[in-house]
Parts: C-alpha cells; structure tokens; sequence
C-alpha cells in the first residue's frame, strides 16, 4: 500500500461521521470505508485486499478516534 493511499484513508476516517464509525459493527465499517475509498480513487482487486486487511487491523484505533471526536463534540 502506498503512503498516498495511506493519508487518503485517514483523511477518510477523519471525514467520515464519528457516531457513523462508533455504530457500525466491524464488517459494515470495514465495507463503508472501503466503498467510500473508492469512490475517491479507483483501486483494484490487490489495493483492496491490502486496504482491507489494514482497515481490519487498526479498527480499534478507527473506533478510538472516533469515540474521542464524539466526547470532544459532546463537550465542546
């Protein structure tokens, strides 16, 4: 994966609503990231497996910054 590709998908997670991150299970959050990404850049069959697999690996840190937005929304 490239660092593009990377700063893209972050761009992305920041983007995207916090409750959106929060609510949905793994598998939806892993499918709207992926269907949003390409929405913005085409990529094939081998980008998306590694995009996908790398999503699935920081899912924690996705929900954890996401949770973080929501309790700095909420006391803002």
């Amino acid at each position: 994966m490239t660092p593009s590709m990377l700063r893209q998908l972050w761009s992305l997670v920041e983007t995207t609503q916090a409750s959106t991150l929060v609510n949905l299970d793994d598998a939806s959050l892993v499918q709207c990231l992926l269907k949003q990404f390409n929405k913005e850049a085409a990529i094939n069959g081998k980008e998306a497996a590694l995009l996908r697999d790398y999503i699935c690996s920081r899912i924690s840190l996705i929900r954890d910054l996401a949770e973080a937005r929501l309790s700095g929304d909420a006391s803002a």
